[in-house]
């Protein structure tokens, strides 16, 4: 019996050492990013001085004024005055709406700031773990500054589709069930993910029309790609995947007027993610891109788990087959022209990047994303919408936000010249502004650099761990 005691006692010492330090960790993480703690300002803010870049007309309001109280815009105009109101001088420069990324992935909260840096005062989070739910609860309390998060569940996938970065469904009745559990507990939107089947997808679509969730479509190689123009799916994303299912991996063009002229006749939203794909590009043609810039601003997890396995996947694959490269761009720049398509068919198409994974640092790659759709062709004021304006349409969570509006919420990027004449100027806000919380130039450089080789590994493998033991 003495015995048992001591191997008893020697295992819940081993506990509870764990325990305290797994504690110690989550403390040094909230201490770490202790920066992003909320610090509580005025209520009311008169901005003076400005030239608005409303996004609800592809024109500039010289000599304005925006009068914001609790976050929200309350008054446009010329002459304004409020005796209570923090005054703030905008110095004639360029007042725009907050830019929205359509298609991330949240590892930590360093990546909130990077985003703010960036100009980005909302994200939508497509790849959901317990942390987002944390992380949204933060940021709607008010304890921590960040762009506005919004989070899809955990990827759903068929049985058949392996990889514990999903959740396999094997029936509807499962798939009901993780609707109802995702809705219970915060999730805003449901992700189907590559390998979901008719039978579970119908399942799902049932249930979240149920709970008034939209869908967010990874496209399924089990069904035909049409099967997603239907109203619970809320955006259809990846351009390469036009590629991939309808057009069988070629880039045709006859084929492609049918798939856009579908698209169109639905009113569903577009989702490309053009960053995300050409960064099979950069793999493939910079030899030193783990060392790049860049990547400093990955979460070191997913540096060493998934970009390093991106890069070894892509240079194999170069050494096997040469013409990669030109055929990686070659599609790259067919997506470019499907983007033109769909815009001149009038699909409503939202800027995304898949941010956060391989080789897209969370914020920057917004501008990359933003240039690519210039390239295509559409004008300034055009690409700014996909970014602004347009995600609006797609979700009713989303309708408060991308234009400078009365009674819409109070996000802004100020910048030293016109956006719809210079696209560029976009990534270097003066100052950004998210619910009426204003962060200078000398923060947002603070927050790059809290971000920079940050040294967070250890707890985001608890955060992962703890997403394999609570979604499977």
């Amino acid at each position: 019996m003495r015995i048992v005691k001591i191997i008893l006692y020697i295992i819940l010492g081993i506990m509870l050492i764990l325990m305290i330090s797994i504690a110690l960790i989550f403390l040094k993480d909230y201490s770490s990013t202790s920066y992003l703690n909320l610090q509580k300002n005025e209520t009311t803010i008169l901005i003076k001085n400005l030239n608005l870049v409303t996004m609800s007309k592809d024109t500039v309001i010289s000599n304005s004024s925006v009068l914001i109280q609790n976050g929200r815009i309350v008054q446009i105009g010329q002459n304004i005055d409020n005796k209570n109101a923090q005054i703030i001088d905008g110095e004639n420069k360029f007042l725009s709406p907050g830019l929205i990324d359509m298609h991330v992935h949240v590892w930590d909260r360093y990546e909130l700031g990077l985003y703010l840096a960036n100009g980005v005062t909302t994200v939508r989070n497509l790849w959901g773990i317990p942390l987002h739910l944390r992380i949204k609860e933060e940021l709607e309390n008010g304890d921590i500054i960040g762009p506005m998060f919004f989070t899809s569940s955990p990827k759903l996938t068929g049985p058949e589709d392996f990889g514990d970065d999903k959740v396999q469904i094997e029936s509807a009745d499962q798939a009901r069930e993780l609707v109802q559990d995702y809705h219970s507990r915060g999730y805003d939107f449901i992700k189907t993910y590559a390998g979901i089947t008719e039978p579970l997808f119908d399942a799902i679509v049932e249930e979240a029309e149920v709970h008034d969730m939209d869908l967010v479509s990874h496209p399924s190689f089990q069904m035909t790609y049409s099967k997603n123009f239907i109203e619970q799916v809320a955006t259809i994303e990846h351009v390469e995947d036009i590629v991939q299912q309808p057009l069988n991996y070629q880039l045709d063009s006859i084929k492609l007027d049918s798939v856009v002229g579908l698209m169109a006749a639905s009113k569903i939203s577009f989702s490309p993610t053009l960053s995300g794909f050409y960064k099979i590009y950069e793999m493939l043609t910079q030899q030193d891109i783990l060392d790049s810039e860049a990547l400093h601003y990955i979460n070191p997890l997913f540096k060493s788990v998934d970009s390093e396995a991106q890069v070894a996947r892509w240079q194999g694959e170069k050494s096997e087959n040469p013409e990669i490269m030109n055929n990686i761009l070659r599609q790259h720049q067919f997506h470019l022209y499907i983007i033109k398509k769909l815009h001149d068919a009038g699909v409503n198409i939202v800027c995304s990047t898949d941010a956060g994974i391989g080789a897209s640092p969370a914020g920057f790659t917004i501008h990359e994303e933003l240039k690519f759709y210039q390239q295509a062709g559409l004008s300034n004021f055009e690409v700014l919408k996909t970014a602004t304006i347009n995600p609006s349409k797609v979700h009713k969570e989303f309708s408060d936000l991308g234009s400078i509006t009365e009674g819409k919420w109070a996000n802004f990027a100020l910048t030293n010249e016109n956006p719809l004449k210079h696209l560029e100027t976009l990534n270097d806000p003066q100052w950004v502004m998210v619910k009426g919380h204003l962060l200078d130039r000398n923060t947002l450089e603070g927050f790059k650099n809290k971000a920079y080789d940050r040294s967070n590994m250890a707890v985001s493998a608890i955060y992962w761990i703890e997403n394999l033991m609570t979604e499977r």
